[in-house]
């Protein structure tokens, strides 16, 4: 891996099952990620997904190219237009930094309402495996 590296790209379907279930495992019990019709109440289209969930997939895709002796180190992560069901994130990434171990990824994860997040996500490799990032 090398600064300028692009990741592959990773399309995840946003399902209604998804958004709900991931909030309620992460004890996020704020109607709008979990019933439709308050959700509209308070001015959202329908139910739309949590920080932690969009924390967790940026991590996940980071994790996922970077391989299982990297660990997530940080996820700095902004967000923007919301992830509804029926629609389809897709993960974009590029290394920007690379030095004692670090790795620092930026990410966009976008949808057809724009970029739901973008970011830096840093994936740490332990000294002990020898694995100079």
């Amino acid at each position: 891996m090398a600064v300028g590296e692009t990741l592959p790209a990773l399309a995840i379907p946003l399902t209604r099952t998804l958004i709900v279930s991931t909030a309620i495992a992460t004890r996020d019990f704020q109607d709008v990620h979990h019933d439709p019709e308050l959700a509209r109440e308070r001015g959202s289209k329908d139910v739309f997904m949590n920080i932690l969930t969009s924390n967790g997939l940026a991590g996940r895709f980071v994790t996922d190219w970077a391989g299982p002796s990297a660990t997530v180190g940080r996820v700095k992560i902004r967000l923007g237009a919301p992830n509804y069901p029926g629609d389809t994130m897709t993960m974009t990434g590029e290394v920007v930094a690379k030095a004692n171990g670090h790795v620092e990824v930026q990410v966009v994860g976008a949808n057809s309402l724009g970029n739901h997040l973008s970011g830096t996500v840093t994936v740490v490799y332990p000294a002990a495996q020898g694995k100079d990032a």
